[in-house]
């Protein structure tokens, strides 16, 4: 089982119920294909850098899981078919990034 993240950007024009929508169908796909999701986090309407698609903003969403490598290509191919995601990465983390994961995870539940 490999480490991995997700941060992926949606639409601004989706409704709140069209968000949780979708990052639930990528959170589903990844349990029932036997990832174990670490940490989700929310990181809600951010500008930027430059425009995609014509919009100027993105609700934007990090996931963090441990999957073998075979998940890796069929969820990507899911957000390449979803209409709603306009850009999301996946990187396998080393040890000294899943440190510095923790480390983050830790530093927000100490500011909640």
């Amino acid at each position: 089982m490999n480490n991995y993240e997700t941060v992926f950007i949606l639409n601004p024009v989706l409704s709140d119920d069209q968000i949780e929508e979708t990052v639930k169908k990528f959170e589903d796909f990844l349990i029932k294909n036997g990832a174990k999701m670490v940490s989700k986090e929310n990181w809600g309407l951010k500008k930027l850098a430059y425009p995609i698609q014509n919009k100027k903003s993105g609700f934007y969403h990090l996931f963090e899981f441990t999957a073998s490598g075979e998940v890796v290509g069929p969820y990507e191919q899911e957000f390449r078919r979803e209409e709603r995601v306009m850009r999301f990465i996946t990187v396998k983390l080393d040890k000294h990034a899943i440190e510095w994961a923790e480390k983050r995870r830790t530093r927000l539940k100490t500011k909640a």
